[in-house]
């Protein structure tokens, strides 16, 4: 075995600030972690049991397309990224945040294997794999994070991971946040404000670290780069867009699932640092009040919603059995 003696290893040093803002972030992630085992989705099952079969069947499709979107975001987009950051405090940031990545997509399964049968769970997976707008969606995405090995690929790996979690995800955040807003679902619709909390710290901190990324290239590198990320955004949102008319076919709410779409890529292209796209009507007041109750608050540097409660266990001791 030989060694490279001109080579230093570096240690992550947490006692000194990097940046303004990147210890603000790891504290932030690490006190809203959570983990779905430990919210009761079963309390949902009397309200499963009621909903119609169209309702179910775009419930799970949702989730189902939720779920593709977070393993890849775990499993290529935020490596991608911290395999060109040097820092070593945004490291770990960006590895936190690919582990909830995980987690948000094993919550998924979670609520799957509760409400599903093994059989309807197989079929659910099958349909991922051959459901052309939402392989599309796996493909555009993939397509930047795979190709990523400059300063100029890893701004573009970043927006289109501003993108991803700042308004892909809600197509599917929708349903669950309209039905919890109507108390239907709403230990199900608990653990989606959770993941929607998650992204939302995810975006802003992305968008921060693409924003410095962009302030580094000259005015010509500049506008190449912004006509490069509006031709990614376009893309992205035609699909979706696409998407979303497959899978909220006949639920009539296809006009304000869109409008929510246009409304978070707004907000995406201002953690980018860039002016609103899309003039918006207001959103769905049902989904606005699925978010908008105070255990499903995603608001930057919130705490812990009231209604999640972390398991706390201890030992058991002798005393713990005299009745």
């Amino acid at each position: 075995m030989t060694f490279n003696l001109n080579k230093v290893h570096k240690a992550v040093n947490w006692n000194k600030e990097d940046d303004g803002f990147t210890q603000a972030f790891w504290d932030q992630n690490v006190k809203q972690f959570w983990l779905p085992e430990e919210i009761s989705v079963s309390k949902d099952l009397k309200t499963w049991n009621d909903l119609k079969e169209s309702e179910k069947e775009l419930y799970k499709k949702v989730l189902a397309g939720l779920t593709l979107l977070d393993t890849k975001q775990g499993n290529n987009g935020v490596p991608s990224m911290m395999s060109l950051t040097d820092n070593l405090q945004r490291k770990a940031v960006l590895s936190f945040m690919g582990t909830m990545e995980e987690i948000h997509a094993k919550s998924y399964s979670s609520i799957f294997m509760t409400l599903l049968t093994t059989t309807q769970i197989d079929e659910l997976f099958d349909w991922i794999e051959s459901e052309p707008t939402l392989q599309r969606k796996a493909d555009l995405v993939l397509a930047q994070y795979e190709n990523t090995t400059d300063q100029r690929s890893l701004y573009l790996s970043m927006v289109t991971s501003v993108f991803l979690e700042s308004f892909l995800f809600y197509s599917g955040f929708f349903y669950p946040l309209y039905l919890a807003g109507q108390g239907k679902m709403v230990a199900s619709g608990e653990i989606i404000s959770l993941i929607l909390r998650d992204e939302s710290l995810h975006g802003k901190y992305i968008g921060l670290l693409a924003q410095e990324i962009y302030d580094t290239f000259n005015e010509d590198e500049k506008f190449k780069l912004k006509v490069k990320m509006y031709e990614i955004f376009e893309a992205l949102m035609e699909n979706e867009i696409n998407y979303t008319k497959k899978i909220y076919e006949g639920s009539g709410l296809i006009d304000e699932v869109i409008n929510f779409l246009q409304y978070n890529a707004n907000r995406a292209l201002e953690n980018l640092g860039f002016e609103d796209y899309y003039k918006v009507s207001e959103i769905n007041p049902i989904v606005l009040n699925g978010l908008s109750t105070e255990t499903k608050s995603h608001d930057f540097f919130s705490t812990k919603g009231n209604g999640y409660q972390k398991g706390i266990y201890e030992e058991l001791e002798d005393e713990d059995f005299i009745i």
